[in-house]
């Protein structure tokens, strides 16, 4: 361990590496002793690959039981520096990467990164995008917008909406997005689904957006905006979160935006992506890529730390592993508004496979789906009881 711990001092480390190193160092002294008792044969003479090895060293590797309570949130802290150091290090592989290497590093990457559901979430985003917001029904104003909820019935959300920046957490948003969905459709109508986006155009957003807030105590951020903007074009804009920031701007070489600095993300994200020339030269010579272009400035997203448990954090992987739902009358479900009942059973009746007599069941269907019941759960009852 002490070999693989000082091994960064022999290679040819750049400034943002260095110090990311003199911080991961200090981190570890505090657990000095810990991380010499576990063994370590992998010597990297990359550091990239040297931040994985000590990553899996600390967290897989380390025995727990002989840690001290102090020592658990150095620990994690340790784990979260070597993390956001991962993520910088393969973002800021973009800078130079061609497009060829970019879609091979992802396709290697795709079960780490649950690449499948991302793109259903993409291509869910694709085939709702010319609504309004106004006129979603609310599961999927919560897909458009980022936020998981307990009401998004996976067998038609089949992916967690949360991939591409989260926005759980901004509270007054999510509020204001329910109350006043048409303050929020002025802003995106501002920004064209197809074509060239210009600054003005930008701008124009941005006034909108902050209007949305200018009655209420809350202040305006920019991760929701960034968010909403993805979700409108992916294919120009990137959005960001809160606990990727460092690493996404250290990867690009520029400082760290504040959560409102709209203007600095216009420039310093927006435009300095579009120059990169992996983001140029991006062109479908398959599937895969075909997709991956239409969603281009999506991909610093899949450059992000990921490992074997990623995939499985997804919250669509783990509303499919909830029990069902009690039937016994013992159990609360949520209900579900008609419009969105309806919308979500057409669409599922709407399948080449469902026969006549099922969709003929549509009222029925449909009444058990407001009362909180999976769509394809009932279609399925309903197969059963009908043949």
């Amino acid at each position: 361990m002490k070999k693989l711990l000082i091994s960064p001092s022999q290679m040819s480390l750049g400034e943002q590496e260095n110090q990311i190193y003199q911080n991961i160092l200090k981190q570890s002294s505090e657990l000095s002793l810990n991380l010499m008792a576990v063994k370590v044969e992998n010597h990297p003479d990359d550091f990239l690959l040297w931040c994985y090895e000590l990553l899996n060293a600390s967290k897989d590797r380390m025995n727990y039981d002989l840690l001290e309570p102090q020592q658990l949130p150095v620990l994690k802290k340790l784990h979260d520096q070597l993390i956001s150091a991962i993520s910088f290090l393969q973002v800021k592989t973009l800078r130079v990467a061609p497009w060829p290497i970019v879609t091979t590093f992802i396709e290697q990457h795709k079960d780490l990164i649950a690449l499948d559901e991302q793109l259903r979430l993409t291509s869910y985003i694709a085939s709702i995008r010319p609504q309004s917001l106004k006129d979603m029904i609310p599961e999927d104003l919560l897909a458009f917008s980022g936020k998981h909820m307990a009401s998004l019935d996976p067998s038609t959300y089949n992916f967690d909406v949360e991939w591409f920046a989260s926005t759980k957490s901004a509270k007054a948003f999510h509020q204001l997005l329910a109350d006043m969905p048409d303050a929020f459709d002025d802003a995106l109508s501002n920004i064209p689904l197809e074509g060239n986006i210009t600054h003005y155009e930008y701008q124009q957003f941005v006034a909108a957006y902050l209007k949305a807030f200018s009655d209420g105590n809350e202040k305006p951020t920019l991760a929701p905006a960034t968010r909403l903007l993805a979700m409108r074009r992916p294919d120009v804009f990137t959005p960001i979160s809160n606990n990727r920031l460092d690493a996404l701007c250290g990867a690009l070489g520029v400082s760290k935006l504040k959560n409102t600095d709209f203007e600095r993300y216009w420039q310093d994200i927006v435009q300095k992506i579009q120059t990169l020339s992996w983001f140029k030269m991006a062109k479908a010579d398959n599937e895969l890529e075909e997709q991956l272009v239409s969603i281009k400035a999506l991909i610093p997203c899949f450059f992000y730390y990921a490992d074997t448990t990623t995939a499985d954090s997804s919250n669509y992987i783990k509303l499919l592993s909830k029990p069902k739902r009690s039937t016994s009358g013992t159990g609360k479900t949520k209900r579900r508004g008609k419009e969105s009942a309806e919308i979500l059973v057409d669409r599922a009746l709407a399948a080449d496979d469902i026969p006549e007599h099922i969709r003929s069941k549509r009222d029925s269907i449909i009444n058990e789906v407001q009362k909180g019941r999976g769509v394809n759960e009932t279609i399925s009852l309903m197969r059963t009881i009908f043949g």
